[in-house]
């Protein structure tokens, strides 16, 4: 048994999943599997049973796991004791106006954990490295690695008449009040299908747009991925309209830098991890 094994199965514990832990640690699924296989032996014990959605502890990796964890965490603190500080770098990430959060955060997190680099957040269109925006917001300098798809769905009181339906046509929007975004990329394009689109309110963020659709002061386009539904806000499709947006990674085309690299790698395991999850 060692330390490596023991990181492993943390590492596998936490997030339920081999191949999500692969992802966390920087290392093979085989490798992960092998050093796993290898503590069962050694503990003479079955550790994790495997299911087609990921790996569910048993009754003895809940008794290792408190141990594990208090050994690997003093062991990190012991290395970090005597540790020469690692000289720190930065990458200054600019962040769109309106994006899933959890999504975002299982991006950032996969750098904020690496304890030499120092991660800087800003607005979109402040100086940065790279970007996190949808694939509209793309300059012609920059180059853009997807992230993940996302469809614009209709966010409506809950009291509402159109929230009877279990999607809505865009003959359905025609007359009906709407709570504008400042930052909206794409709701023009449904609201195209409509000669006179009526403006309730304009709302400069996700929360606003939302606080006011369940107020009632009108309905909004959102995408999915920023709006959850509630005792007061109902989600509905677009029938016939197919509106996606994409959000992925810009960043400048002609010689990236090895921590832009690196921010590209990661985000891209987080997203894997995140679908096997």
């Amino acid at each position: 048994m060692d330390l490596r094994e023991l990181g492993y199965f943390v590492a596998v514990y936490e997030e339920k999943s081999v191949t999500a832990a692969a992802k966390r640690c920087f290392v093979s699924q085989p490798s992960v599997s092998a050093a796993i296989a290898q503590l069962e032996h050694e503990l003479g014990t079955q550790l994790f049973v495997r299911h087609r959605k990921g790996a569910r502890p048993t009754a003895a990796a809940e008794q290792l796991y408190p141990v594990a964890r208090r050994l690997r965490d003093e062991t990190e603190a012991l290395r970090a004791t005597f540790r020469k500080p690692a000289p720190q770098r930065t990458l200054t990430v600019g962040l769109a106006a309106t994006l899933d959060i959890p999504r975002t955060m299982a991006v950032l997190a996969e750098s904020t954990a690496d304890a030499a680099l120092n991660l800087r957040l800003v607005g979109a269109d402040d100086p940065c490295e790279v970007r996190i925006v949808e694939r509209s917001q793309v300059r012609k300098s920059e180059a853009f690695r997807k992230l993940w798809s996302e469809r614009f769905v209709v966010a409506l009181p809950a009291a509402h008449p159109l929230a009877l339906k279990p999607r809505l046509r865009p003959s359905d929007l025609a007359g009906q009040r709407f709570v504008h975004r400042c930052h909206c990329e794409m709701a023009s394009r449904v609201r195209s299908s409509q000669e006179k689109p009526v403006v309730a309110a304009v709302a400069a963020s996700e929360e606003w747009a939302v606080a006011l659709v369940a107020a009632g002061v009108g309905i909004a386009l959102l995408p999915e991925g920023v709006v959850r539904p509630s005792a007061h806000v109902v989600l509905r499709p677009i029938e016939g309209v197919h509106v996606v947006r994409e959000v992925g990674v810009a960043y400048g085309a002609a010689s990236p830098s090895r921590e832009v690299l690196l921010f590209l790698r990661r985000s891209k395991g987080a997203m894997r991890a995140t679908r096997a999850a």
